[in-house]
């Protein structure tokens, strides 16, 4: 399980290191700056071959400090280095100033303007590093800073596109919403949606990394051991960090892997049975998917179909009659059940083995569709509230105050909207930059009283308690092609089906988010969502033979 950090956060780790006498911020700056060297020859092996010429921005902060040690490291390679600085060194804390001076003994430095830099023929250099800003990140870049850096990202447009390497993150890049701080006047610059070829960052993955604009920004990401785990891990910083948030890969992807048959299926029926042999297909939930009338069948089929691949034992779609013809000609493992009303959807939960419930995809807006929103939360079982099912949630308070701990509601940005609406007001006004989705979503959270996913490439997933995963289909995982009709269908049935198998809300969420992504990139472009339930059993079986993630 990997842990996503806040720029607070980070520095936290970082000081309760120094302050424990067995590491000094000067060494965690080397450090760094070898980690970020490290990471330039890796991405780009030829530079590591014969030296290039190299044009370093250094900042005002301890960032800047790894920009010096970054210059002096590339120096003794024999590369042609030049230094840039933003304000006056002098001024710099005491371990930057140190690197700062150790420079002064191989290079000058000179002051920071679009003018010297064009003038210095920083223009064409084979790499460039960031270090103006840092994890302290948290106002808008203006002045001279600005003006070189938006240059340099429109350079990323010409025949001649400059190779970027940020130090923890793109100059502008608010670490903790991954929203691009505005100028001074607060406006954003033209062209400034890509900066970095690679982003090197130390320990840990930070927030805005993975969300809203810092994927983009970033370009690659380099993750760089400094020898903080001790204190990451340990200590009173851990417990200031709880609950934690997390990056969901494949690593994270099952709860608990004790269970012998797969590591996907997790028992509804207790694990003695299950390694006597003693299984059957209620040993693995029954499912049950609500569908629309005639002619809005497709959203629940394609559901049903994903949580039987997903692992459910069994699948029930309640149809109303009007549309029992159609859904009869289009389906063959799920089962079928005429569900004319509010009061029969009642009367087939009384059969407690129907044990998880998906309702809203292609349900429809009226009254006796919200009857059947009420009819199933009111029963408490886990239950997947998507699309319509939401809506109706959203303009009716009743139905609010009936979700339960064991709901997982999955709205896209416009559901959140409507069932969250100040919530998301904060999340997109500019003068709330650092304000991420994870905030906004861990609130939705605790005022639903249920897990919350926030679909996007940037999924976030929390519970009521303050627990928060993210889900980023970006850098190596990105699958644009998901962006597709039906896929949320989907992926609400992927979460009814492991919900079915058992799975906690919050489990169910992450690990159904990771297996839709995952399905995708399987796939690749040309998909439709009718792909996706049939990729599963591959992506199982790497995930059972310990090679989930390789496509």
């Amino acid at each position: 399980m990997t842990e996503i950090l806040t720029a607070a956060q980070m520095r936290s780790i970082e000081q309760a290191a120094i302050e424990s006498g067995e590491v000094t911020g000067l060494e965690l700056m080397e450090r760094a700056g070898r980690g970020v060297v490290e990471a330039v020859f890796e991405e780009w092996p030829s530079y590591r071959l014969s030296p290039r010429r190299a044009i370093v921005l250094c900042g005002p902060g301890n960032n800047g400090g790894d920009g010096y040690v970054v210059a002096r490291l590339l120096r003794d390679l024999h590369w042609d280095v030049t230094v840039f600085s933003l304000g006056d060194p002098e001024k710099l804390p005491p371990d930057a100033k140190t690197n700062y001076r150790r420079w002064l003994a191989l290079g000058d430095v000179q002051p920071l303007s679009e003018r010297a830099f064009r003038a210095a023929g920083a223009g064409y250099a084979d790499l460039y590093v960031d270090a103006l800003f840092g994890t302290g990140m948290s106002r808008p870049v203006s002045g001279e800073a600005w003006s070189v850096l938006t240059h340099l990202a429109g350079r990323n447009g010409d025949d001649y596109a400059p190779y970027i390497v940020a130090i923890d993150a793109p100059s502008g890049l608010c670490l903790d919403s991954g929203r691009l701080l505005g100028t001074a006047n607060g406006s954003y610059a033209h062209g400034h949606n890509r900066f970095a070829a690679l982003t090197v960052t130390f320990d840990s993955p930070k927030q805005g990394q993975f969300l809203a604009d810092g994927p983009g920004l970033c370009g690659k990401l380099a993750v760089k051991d400094i020898g903080l785990r001790k204190w990451r891990e340990t200590g009173a910083g851990r417990a200031m960090r709880l609950p934690q948030t997390v990056l969901v890969t494949d690593r994270s992807v099952v709860p608990d892997r004790r269970h012998a048959l797969s590591p996907l299926r997790v028992p509804v029926k207790s694990e003695r049975n299950i390694h006597a042999g003693h299984t059957h297909k209620f040993s693995f939930g029954h499912g049950v998917i609500v569908s629309g009338g005639a002619g809005r069948t497709g959203a629940a089929r394609l559901a049903a179909r994903s949580a039987l691949r997903v692992g459910a034992g069994l699948v029930s779609l309640a149809v109303p009659p009007d549309a029992a013809a159609e859904v009869a000609a289009q389906i063959t493992a799920p089962m079928m059940r005429a569900v004319p009303d509010a009061g029969a959807m009642a009367e087939m939960l009384t059969d407690a083995r129907l044990n998880a419930i998906c309702i809203g995809p292609g349900l429809g807006l009226g009254p006796n569709h919200a009857a059947l929103v009420e009819t199933v939360l009111k029963t408490g079982r886990p239950t997947v509230l998507d699309a319509d099912a939401l809506s109706l949630v959203a303009r009716d308070d009743q139905l609010r105050n009936l979700l339960h701990q064991n709901c997982v509601l999955t709205p896209h940005n416009g559901e959140f909207k409507r069932l969250f609406p100040e919530i998301e007001a904060r999340l997109s006004t500019p003068s709330a930059q650092s304000f991420s989705k994870v905030d906004a979503v861990r609130a939705a959270a605790a005022e639903a009283g249920c897990t919350v996913l926030l679909k996007g490439r940037d999924t976030v997933i929390a519970t009521p308690q303050g627990q928060c995963a993210i889900h980023a289909a970006v850098y190596e995982r990105a699958a644009p092609w998901l962006a597709t009709a039906g896929s949320g269908d989907v992926l609400a049935g992927l979460i009814a089906g492991l919900l079915a198998q058992g799975y906690a809300a919050f489990e169910a969420a992450a690990t159904g988010a990771w297996l839709h992504v995952e399905c995708a990139r399987q796939f690749g472009p040309g998909l439709i969502a009718e792909d996706l339930p049939e990729q599963l059993p591959g992506v199982l079986r790497r995930v059972i033979s310990g090679e989930a993630g390789r496509v």
